[in-house]
C-alpha cells in the first residue's frame, strides 16, 4: 500500500499513548497530532506524553478543531471511552470533519443489539460523508467473536461455542487493576456491581456479532458477575490486597437461541491469574479446541487497532465490524 496515512490519536491514556507510539513504528503511517482533555497533558509535546523519548514538534490539543486548524488527518485512532453516552458525540464530530475512524470503544464493536438507534445514526452520517467507522480490540473484536467465526469455517456443523479468557491482571496497567475491583471489600464490589459500575464491557457485543453472522436469533442473554477473593496477600505496583479483599472478577455471559444455549463467554481477570490465555471450544462436526497463550490485552488491542487502519481505509463507507473486513494482518 503506497498511500501514506496521516493518523490523529484521539485519547492519550495508556492505550492511546501506546497506539500513537506504535503508529510511529509502522511504515506508511504518520502521526500528525494528539488529542486529550487531561489538563496535565494539554499543551505538552505529544512525543513526551506518549513516552517516545523525543519531541515531535506538536503539542497535545484539547479540541479536535485545534488540531485540524494546524494540519489535516486521514484517520483518527479513537481510544477514549467504552460507553456510547461518552463517545457518540466524539465519533460524530470526527466524521463530520471528514476522517475515517478506528476505535477501541467496546460498545461500538457490534452495537445493533444494545444501541440500535445510535448505531443507525453513526452509520447514516458515515455514509453521508463517505467515511468508515470500525471498533475493534482483543475482546471484543477478536478472541470472542471474529476468531470464533473464522474457526467455524472449518466446521460442517456448530452446536455451541464456549470461550474462556484468563488475564493475569498483575501485569496490566493500574487502571485495569482498579476496574476489576482490586483491593475492594466484597461489599464494596457488590455495591458497585449493583450500580452498573463493574464488569467487562463487550461480551454482549461479541455474542451479537457471532449469532448474527451465523444467522441465529438471540432469544435470551444472561450475564453474571462475581468477585474473586484473595486468600493471601498480593502486592503489585498499584495495589496491595489483603486476604478477604477482592483480587479480581469472573463474568459469565450466556446466549440462547429459541432452541437452547448456544454460546457461553467466561471472562476471568485476577491479580494472581497465572498465565494469560484464551480457550475456544466449538462443539459440532468436528469438535475443536484452540488455545492461545500470551494474549496480553493491552499489546494486542494496540496491535489490532493499528493493523486495522489500512483495511478501514479500503472499506466502503459506514459503520462496519471486524466481520465485514478482509482478515486484518500485521502491516
Amino acid at each position: 500500500m503506497s498511500e501514506r496515512i496521516r493518523v490523529l490519536q484521539y485519547g492519550l491514556g495508556p492505550i492511546g499513548s501506546a497506539s500513537a507510539h506504535h503508529v510511529m513504528d509502522v511504515a506508511g503511517l504518520e502521526l500528525i497530532g494528539g488529542l486529550d482533555v487531561d489538563p496535565a497533558k494539554v499543551g505538552r509535546d505529544v512525543g513526551e506524553v506518549i513516552g517516545l523519548g523525543r519531541p515531535l514538534g506538536f503539542v497535545v490539543a484539547e479540541k479536535l478543531k485545534q488540531v485540524l486548524a494546524r494540519t489535516d488527518a486521514d484517520l483518527v485512532l479513537h481510544t477514549t471511552s467504552s460507553h456510547f453516552d461518552l463517545f457518540k458525540d466524539q465519533i460524530l464530530e470526527i466524521l463530520e470533519a471528514g476522517m475515517d475512524i478506528v476505535s477501541t470503544a467496546e460498545e461500538l464493536s457490534f452495537p445493533w443489539l444494545a444501541h440500535p438507534q445510535e448505531a443507525a445514526e453513526i452509520d447514516a452520517v458515515a455514509k453521508r460523508v463517505g467515511k468508515t467507522v470500525l471498533a475493534t480490540g482483543i475482546n471484543p473484536g477478536f478472541v470472542m467473536d471474529s476468531l470464533c467465526l473464522n474457526l467455524t469455517g472449518i466446521c460442517q456443523r456448530v452446536d455451541r461455542i464456549d470461550v474462556t479468557r484468563v488475564i493475569n491482571a498483575a501485569t496490566r496497567r493500574g487502571s485495569f487493576q482498579a476496574k476489576i475491583g482490586s483491593g475492594m471489600t466484597v461489599e464494596e464490589f457488590r455495591a458497585k456491581m449493583d450500580g452498573g459500575c463493574m464488569g467487562h464491557v463487550g461480551l454482549r457485543e461479541s455474542v451479537g456479532m457471532v449469532l448474527d453472522t451465523m444467522g441465529k436469533k438471540l432469544a435470551r442473554y444472561e450475564s453474571s458477575i462475581e468477585p474473586l477473593v484473595a486468600d493471601r496477600s498480593i502486592k503489585t505496583e498499584h495495589f496491595e490486597v489483603q486476604p478477604g479483599q477482592v483480587k479480581g472478577i469472573k463474568e459469565v455471559a450466556r446466549a440462547y437461541t429459541d432452541k437452547d444455549e448456544f454460546m457461553t463467554l467466561t471472562f476471568i481477570a485476577a491479580l494472581d491469574g497465572g498465565e494469560d490465555g484464551d480457550t475456544i471450544k466449538i462443539t459440532g462436526k468436528p469438535d475443536l479446541e484452540v488455545k492461545l497463550k500470551g494474549t496480553n490485552g493491552d499489546i494486542a488491542t494496540v496491535a489490532i487497532a493499528v493493523n486495522a487502519i489500512r483495511r478501514v481505509r479500503q472499506a466502503a463507507p459506514g459503520l462496519v465490524t471486524m466481520r465485514d473486513l478482509p482478515i486484518v494482518t500485521m502491516w
